[in-house]
């Protein structure tokens, strides 16, 4: 017996084929965290839970989405953080970026973009909506990023890798 995977929802439901859903996968190895209460998360009903965001496409290929964390529910849409990041990355006047997602009482969440700049770019209303715009010329306009935070630096790990909880943390501090 080889390897299965699907794309499920919350309740390891296969989701409809274009549907984004969390990874799941089973086989003769399987992950196991022995004595540890990640178990109860990581392995539900002999599947394991990969933590990420996929969508299985007609021909059953599967495509990577984001880390279910980093996908952001907006008015009913499902968001992939890194998307928009890498839209945004487009931009010559973006040095770097993370994109989280932050409550909001109409769409649930909304997409919010925290931006480093070039050197010699203006953080201002006028440069935040040039990229609201940019962003819905690359991708889908609805993946937009409603809110745009200028910033000096983002929150790294000595290795390099951008912290997007902390800036989450920061929503709630």
């Amino acid at each position: 017996m080889g390897y299965q995977a699907k794309v499920v929802d919350d309740d390891l439901n296969e989701v409809p084929r274009g549907t984004p859903g969390h990874l799941v996968v089973r086989g003769p190895i399987g992950c196991r965290y022995l004595a540890d209460d990640r178990q109860k998360n990581f392995v539900r009903g002999g599947w394991n839970v990969t933590g990420d965001t996929f969508v299985e496409d007609a021909d059953g290929y599967f495509h990577f989405a984001a880390r279910s964390d980093d996908m952001i529910v907006s008015g009913g849409y499902n968001i992939a953080g890194p998307e928009v990041e890498a839209a945004l990355l487009k931009h010559e006047a973006v040095q770097e970026c993370a994109v989280i997602g932050v409550p909001d009482e109409d769409r649930g969440m909304v997409v919010e973009a925290h931006v480093v700049l070039v050197p010699g770019s203006d953080p201002c209303d006028a440069m935040a909506k040039l990229l609201q715009e940019h962003v819905k010329t690359v991708i889908a306009p609805y993946k937009y990023p409603r809110s745009v935070v200028f910033t000096d630096t983002l929150p790294k790990t000595e290795s390099g890798k951008i912290q997007r909880f902390r800036l989450k943390q920061a929503l709630s501090a």
